[in-house]
C-alpha cells in the first residue's frame, strides 16, 4: 500500500481536512498504515497537483482550513490500484533477527524480558481489536462496506493471535529460567 492510496481511500469514505485526516489515521488507519501529519499534508499537495483531489470551497473563516474530496480521476486511479497484482511483503521484524542472533551467540535467555514485553503488547492490541469488533460490527450489518471493513479487522485479529501464539512458543523454547527448553547446542546455520 502507499500513502496516496490510503489518503484517497480515506477521502472517498469522507471528505476531510488535513487535520481531520491525521486524526482519522491516528484512530483507525494507523492499524495498517501509518503516516505523520507532515507526510499527509505533503501528499495532499501532490494529489491536488496531480488532479486526483481538490479542495472543496469553504465559507470564509479565520483559519485557512481546506477540506479535500476525491475527483473522478482519483477514484479511477484508486480503482486501478486495487486490481494491480502485488506480491506479499517479506516480514522484516527486528525481533526475529534478534532471536536469530541470540541463537548464534548462545544468549537466548537474555531475550526473555523483551519477548514477554512484546507478548503483553500483542495481547493488549488483540483486546483493542476485540473491543472495536464488538463496538463497530454488531450482528446484522450486511452492507458491503461493513463486511469489507470487518474483514480488515479480522486480519488484525488473526495477526495478533498469531504473534501471541508465536511469542508463547518462543518463550517456551528459551533455555534457562525464562523458558522451559533445556540448554542445547545451536542448530546448524540455514533455514529460517
Amino acid at each position: 500500500m502507499s500513502l496516496p492510496h490510503a489518503i484517497l481511500t480515506a477521502l472517498l469514505e469522507k471528505p476531510s481536512s488535513g487535520l481531520e485526516l491525521t486524526r482519522r489515521f491516528d484512530k483507525s488507519i494507523r492499524y495498517f498504515w501509518s503516516a505523520t501529519h507532515q507526510q499527509i499534508y505533503r501528499e495532499l499537495g501532490r494529489l491536488e497537483t496531480d488532479g486526483l483531489i481538490r479542495a472543496v470551497p469553504q465559507p470564509p473563516s479565520r483559519g485557512r482550513r481546506k477540506e479535500y474530496e476525491v475527483l473522478p480521476a482519483g477514484r479511477t486511479a484508486l480503482a486501478a490500484w486495487i486490481t494491480e497484482p502485488q506480491d506479499p511483503k517479506p516480514a522484516r521484524d527486528p525481533l526475529l533477527l534478534r532471536l536469530r542472533a541470540a541463537a548464534a551467540t548462545g544468549t537466548g535467555g537474555a531475550l526473555t524480558g523483551e519477548l514477554r514485553r512484546h507478548l503483553d503488547l500483542h495481547r493488549a492490541q488483540l483486546e483493542e481489536y476485540r473491543a472495536i469488533e464488538l463496538r463497530d460490527f454488531p450482528p446484522g450489518r450486511t452492507d458491503e462496506a461493513s463486511r469489507l471493513h470487518h474483514v480488515v479487522l479480522q486480519a488484525g485479529l488473526g495477526l495478533e493471535s498469531h504473534w501471541i501464539d508465536w511469542l508463547e512458543a518462543a518463550l517456551a523454547a528459551l533455555p534457562g529460567p525464562g523458558g522451559t527448553a533445556p540448554d542445547r547446542p545451536a542448530p546448524a546455520p540455514g533455514g529460517p
